[in-house]
């Protein structure tokens, strides 16, 4: 849903999908990524080389969407010198108060939102 939003609003740009198992990449990459690639150290090289990282909340936080987000990719996110669009869905048994409890939709449409404006700035 997020690779194809994005995707759609944005169809200049080069979207590396980062995936953390094979089911997740290829559905990425059927949804218009421009590459992508499963694994840690896709994660940790892609972090590197990006220049806005969207994703859930969950990618910065070791352990977590069912523990499939070791402690380095984590560490790769939250270090990476991109820019960040962090998705807060509540499957990451992270909870952030103050936002509204939106249907994945619409996070998603904000996410566009958010990416399309920093990709329009200078």
């Amino acid at each position: 849903m997020l690779v194809s939003a994005l995707r759609k609003a944005l169809p200049q740009v080069e979207i590396l999908a980062v995936g953390t198992n094979t089911t997740a990449t290829e559905a990425m990459h059927k949804a218009g990524a421009t590459a992508a690639a499963t694994g840690e150290n896709a994660v940790v090289v892609g972090c590197r080389k990006a220049d806005l990282i969207v994703g859930p909340m969950g990618i910065v936080i070791a352990d977590s969407l069912h523990g499939e987000i070791t402690p380095a990719m984590a560490l790769a996110v939250a270090q990476s010198a991109a820019r960040k669009i962090l998705i807060p869905f509540h499957h990451c048994d992270t909870l952030v108060v103050g936002i509204a409890d939106y249907n994945m939709t619409r996070l998603v449409q904000e996410a566009v939102e958010c990416a399309k404006n920093l990709c329009a700035a200078p």
